[in-house]
């Protein structure tokens, strides 16, 4: 059995047939070939899975792909300007060495850029304490918040 689900990915209409068990993390990654949304853990500890759903963080991997029928879905393959160019937060992530081996970083990218809409002037106790359900295991967060400090003041155009 299959339900239809119709939402809008990266701006872009989409409609398929799945089953009715498929979590959104599935439906991005094995239907529409966005990789880029990570599955760490599986139990939305890790937090790699994070896309935006209508404009807020949510881990993918916890939410079936059911739940957001007709809803504004954006992933960090669309977060980028036009012609490749990187997002403010991503250009941060890479200036300020953010990211180590970089599976966690589209998720971190995605929390940081929800986390700088609700706190435009981030404190760095702010950044740790909205990065908490983003797991890296590679660093110490230091860079990771030094870059998003740095890409909330990027954001501000």
């Amino acid at each position: 059995m299959t339900i239809p689900v119709s939402l809008t990915v990266n701006g872009k209409a989409v409609g398929v047939d799945i089953d009715p068990r498929t979590l959104l993390s599935q439906l991005l990654r094995d239907h529409l070939h966005l990789t880029g949304t990570h599955i760490g853990c599986d139990t939305g500890q890790c937090g790699a899975c994070t896309v935006h759903v209508d404009g807020r963080a949510v881990k993918a991997c916890n939410i079936f792909a059911a739940q957001v029928d007709g809803a504004a879905v954006t992933t960090i393959e669309g977060i980028g300007g036009a012609n490749g160019a990187l997002h403010p937060m991503q250009a941060a992530f890479r200036e300020h060495h953010g990211l180590q081996c970089g599976f966690c970083t589209p998720g971190m990218i995605m929390n940081a850029i929800e986390l700088v809409q609700k706190h435009p002037n981030p404190s760095e106790d702010t950044v740790r304490a909205e990065l908490d359900g983003n797991l890296c295991r590679c660093t110490g967060y230091h860079n990771i918040v030094k870059a998003v400090i740095a890409g909330a003041a990027n954001m501000k155009g």
